[in-house]
């Protein structure tokens, strides 16, 4: 994928991306750099972090499917054999809880920094 596809999939940002984003902009999680819409090779992820090797999906009710289910995960082992590890969540968990979706991704990185310790 080119940067102009990662351009235009930014100015479609559903709600849950716009949340997250928000939250994760200006270093305010972990104090780590997160893009969105980040090329990585062929693929746009959603949201990446260099530092800590972490990609984050979001996933719709488009990802429900077997087969979208299937590419997802040829996806993330691609990824997980670049060194990312890549953490899903579903739109609905940023929307109701965010806080948690949060505590996920600190706790992901390092987990001395996480509420879950």
């Amino acid at each position: 994928m080119s940067v102009q596809h990662a351009r235009k999939f930014r100015k479609r940002a559903t709600d849950a991306e716009k949340r997250l984003w928000s939250a994760l902009r200006n270093r305010q999680v972990a104090g780590l750099k997160f893009r969105r819409q980040h090329t990585l090779g062929s693929r746009v992820i959603d949201f990446y972090c260099h530092e800590a090797k972490l990609a984050i999906e979001l996933d719709g009710s488009g990802h429900a499917g077997r087969l979208q289910r299937e590419r997802d995960l040829d996806r993330e082992i691609e990824l997980y054999e670049q060194g990312i590890r890549t953490l899903r969540f579903d739109n609905a968990d940023i929307l109701t809880n965010l806080d948690g979706v949060l505590n996920a991704i600190i706790y992901s990185i390092d987990s001395d920094r996480s509420l879950w310790r």
